[in-house]
């Protein structure tokens, strides 16, 4: 599973301290800023795949750090901090294009499942625009749902496509079913879990030339489609 850049702009010492163990322990790689002058600064030298972000904060506040994300061409989700949970600041927050609000004290294992919700949504973004990614020694068109093996090309139906998409996206670690039917078939009957089983030997056969690659049954939970990193 790759290893997020966060970056988390905190002036509380020993809360900041005790988020950024928190988060490092669940493999993201933390850098930790205490003041809002340093952040712009920061994210104006280093990518940052998502910014947690205090509202209360010396040098500039946490307001003017989002002007300066939002501003960005490539721009990063975050998520604001806040121990004031006023509906004016929420509302000026989503204005400057803030994907959540957590409010103090936060409850880490909620900001955790926020965070991992606002990632794989923009993951799943990335692949749906125009790109080409690598799975193993595959590459995968997504612009014109080509699956390719040097110099071979398969195209890929329009639920091939969505269902290969969806497991790299969560590619390494487990897939829920419900998940699966969810967003590829949107519905849970007989029949779509049968086709979706059809479907997944479909992809294991495509991509069987690079056997480092598998599509695992987590029986009763899902699939995990394991690639080298």
């Amino acid at each position: 599973m790759k290893n997020y850049k966060l970056l988390l702009v905190e002036d509380d010492d020993s809360f900041g301290y005790i988020l950024k163990e928190y988060l490092t322990l669940h493999n993201f790689e933390v850098t930790l800023i205490k003041n809002g002058r340093a952040a712009i600064k920061a994210l104006a030298e280093h990518e940052f795949d998502i910014c947690i972000l205090d509202i209360m904060l010396p040098e500039a506040d946490g307001f003017e750090v989002a002007e300066t994300i939002s501003g960005e061409g490539n721009r990063i989700p975050f998520i604001f901090l806040t121990a004031k949970s006023l509906k004016i600041d929420k509302l000026k927050g989503f204005k400057l294009g803030c994907d959540d609000f957590e409010v103090k004290p936060v409850d880490e294992e909620v900001l955790l499942a926020k965070i991992k919700a606002i990632l794989n949504r923009s993951a799943r973004s990335e692949l749906n625009t125009d790109t080409l990614f690598e799975i193993g020694q595959y590459k995968y068109d997504v612009k014109n749902q080509a699956l390719l093996f040097g110099k071979n090309k398969k195209i890929l139906t329009e639920k091939e496509a969505e269902l290969l998409k969806l497991l790299y996206q969560y590619r390494n670690q487990i897939l829920e079913r419900k998940k699966v039917l969810k967003e590829v078939w949107e519905i849970a009957d007989i029949f779509s879990r049968k086709s979706m089983d059809v479907f997944i030997s479909r992809l294991r056969k495509y991509l069987s030339n690079d056997p480092r690659i598998k599509i695992i049954n987590v029986h009763n939970k899902g699939f995990i489609l394991q690639v080298p990193e």
